[in-house]
């Protein structure tokens, strides 16, 4: 069961009433089988959202994006940035008349995808998923995409137990370049068009997005600004208790942080890889962190290399990490 988000969590947007339940921590929470759902359905919790939960957790994988291009990426577009997109490349290629596949964070009224009047297919990514596969879910829904009439949202699905998986549609040699955007208004290309309802759900996204940045000089980093202090927040792919000994090794020898006033908090953990995060005073932009991201980048991996067991300084770290570190998912 995941434990209570930290504040340093991205909201994701909010998109319909009935779209995401969710409580002040964008999550739906967790409360008795028999409770009102706090949805708000007017259902009892084991007939909602807590169905999905119960199907998901017995059927769970750990790390559904294992094997794909970008896999922290695709983890930090889960969990972490409010807005953006990224263009698929499919393994069979794209087929006539789909001009173009985007995987987008979130798209509007919830949808899980949709096929634009163009032909071209956009993919939802942050969506509820029906089972505990969120690969397999997203490529059930990507190949119906392809196929549904232009103009049409798809809905979404519990997967085939035998349907494929993403791993099996996108080319692993495809680039995976995420580009993150400071609003949702790549939802409407002719905005002046749009329905009322879209309208309206974009104005929603647009208010509960975060200014999240993308760093170009390491892998899977982003920066985000909130009210009181920004944070980078960083997937990472080194086996869980590999990078927590090499953070502890840096952490005690005072090597831990960005920069003058930034400090290594914790970490997150999601769908099977950690994401230490970062407290950053409010002042320190994204550019600011790029070069000392980069120089944190070499100091782990000598502490990677380390294979010797840690010192009593170092467990005391390790422990303080450990400590405050929340699982995602």
């Amino acid at each position: 069961m995941a434990k209570k988000r930290p504040q340093t969590k991205a909201k994701r947007p909010q998109i319909t009433d009935g779209a995401r339940a969710v409580g002040a921590d964008g999550q739906i929470p967790v409360v008795g089988a028999r409770e009102p759902c706090p949805c708000g359905s007017g259902r009892r919790y084991k007939a909602c959202h807590g169905r999905a939960a119960a199907q998901a957790a017995t059927e769970l994988v750990h790390r559904p994006f294992e094997g794909l291009a970008g896999e922290g990426d695709w983890v930090a577009l889960r969990e972490l940035v409010p807005a953006a997109t990224v263009e698929l490349t499919l393994k069979s290629g794209l087929p006539e008349g789909v001009p173009s596949v985007t995987l987008a964070t979130v798209l509007p009224m919830a949808w899980p995808a949709l096929r634009r009047d163009d032909g071209s297919v956009l993919l939802g990514l942050q969506n509820d998923t029906a089972s505990g596969d969120i690969s397999r879910d997203l490529a059930d829904t990507l190949q119906r995409a392809l196929t549904a009439a232009p103009g049409t949202p798809v809905e979404g699905r519990r997967a085939p137990a035998d349907g494929p998986r993403l791993q099996d549609l996108l080319d692993p040699e495809g680039a995976f370049e995420p580009v993150v955007h400071e609003g949702f208004e790549f939802w409407v290309p002719d905005a002046e068009n749009a329905t009322p309802e879209v309208t309206a759900s974009l104005e929603r996204a647009n208010a509960a997005a975060i200014p999240t940045v993308r760093l170009t000089g390491v892998d899977a980093a982003y920066w985000c600004e909130t009210p009181d202090k920004n944070h980078l927040r960083w997937v990472m792919p080194h086996p869980e208790e590999q990078l927590l000994d090499a953070l502890a090794r840096l952490h005690a020898a005072g090597k831990s942080n960005l920069g003058e006033g930034t400090r290594l908090v914790g970490s997150f953990r999601a769908h099977g890889l950690t994401v230490p995060v970062w407290d950053l005073p409010s002042g320190v932009t994204a550019e600011d962190v790029e070069k000392p991201a980069a120089e944190f980048a070499e100091r782990l991996a000598g502490a990677l290399a380390t294979d010797a067991p840690l010192t009593a300084d170092e467990r005391r770290a390790r422990g303080g990490l450990t400590n405050r570190q929340v699982t995602l998912s």
